[in-house]
């Protein structure tokens, strides 16, 4: 079958980002922050919280590669530790303030932000010819605005991040459902990842056929799973593409 469609990771492969959840600057922006809506927490005692909410959700999620929901931490946290005078907020304001805890914690969290290289002039051009879409482990409270900060929101459909599910790549039900709502089969799809165990095992079990971006240093898979080609610029995935659709076209002859 000819390659009809493309399906990418995020993270470490369209966008290079690094943050710092751990660093002490960060819970003394939340302390501060929720100090404005009447909940008093010193930054250690945030930072406790926000990791060990994470842990027992995975626990309790069942799931064998779990997903936290960043939302909920904060939800929880502002639950968890309300005055009078943060019950007394307007209530739409109320319903809002988990999500934009998230996205203050991601913005403060974050260290650097930028496309890699060539990234938008080969997304433009496969545009053109391929579907696009999205299957990344990240929260949509920050992933979809971080997309379109870079400008390319526009270019993929559907877009599945892992928070809204519950549970992370390498889980073949998140390809799965990129999958459905493209209408294409896994031997007409490629997955463009950087990671060895997430996104090229995970895909691989599908029958997807897999692009290794070595966008950084590569980890060694458990699964021993080796892409079907490997790009060291991300321009180089218009040769990969050509590569399939030329393997594609001699089987088709056979």
């Amino acid at each position: 079958m000819n390659i009809k469609g493309i399906i990418f990771d995020v993270n470490g492969t369209l966008i290079d980002i690094h943050t710092n959840e751990w660093h002490d600057d960060v819970y003394r922006v939340m302390s501060n922050l929720l100090s404005y809506q009447g909940v008093e927490l010193n930054p250690e005692v945030i930072k406790d919280l926000f990791f060990r909410i994470i842990k027992e959700q995975r626990a309790a999620s069942g799931e064998r590669q779990p997903e936290f929901d960043a939302i909920g931490v904060f939800r929880e946290i502002v639950a968890q530790h309300a005055t009078d005078f943060t019950r007394a907020l307007p209530h739409e304001k109320i319903e809002q303030l988990p999500r934009f805890l998230a996205e203050v914690h991601r913005a403060a969290s974050r260290q650097r932000f930028q496309l890699y290289p060539g990234v938008e002039e080969t997304i433009q051009e496969l545009h053109t010819y391929y579907a696009l879409s999205i299957v990344s482990d990240a929260q949509s409270a920050y992933a979809l605005p971080e997309l379109n900060a870079v400008g390319l929101s526009g270019y993929f459909d559907p877009i599945i991040v892992s928070g809204d599910l519950g549970y992370r790549k390498p889980d073949q039900r998140l390809f799965e459902a990129a999958l459905s709502a493209m209408k294409l089969e896994p031997a007409e799809v490629l997955f463009v990842g950087n990671d060895l165990y997430r996104d090229i095992h995970g895909p691989q079990k599908l029958g997807i056929k897999t692009v290794l971006f070595k966008s950084g240093e590569v980890t060694e898979d458990k699964e021993h799973a080796t892409p079907d080609y490997i790009i060291y610029h991300f321009s180089q995935l218009l040769d990969a593409v050509r590569f399939f659709e030329r393997t594609d076209r001699r089987h088709d002859d056979r």
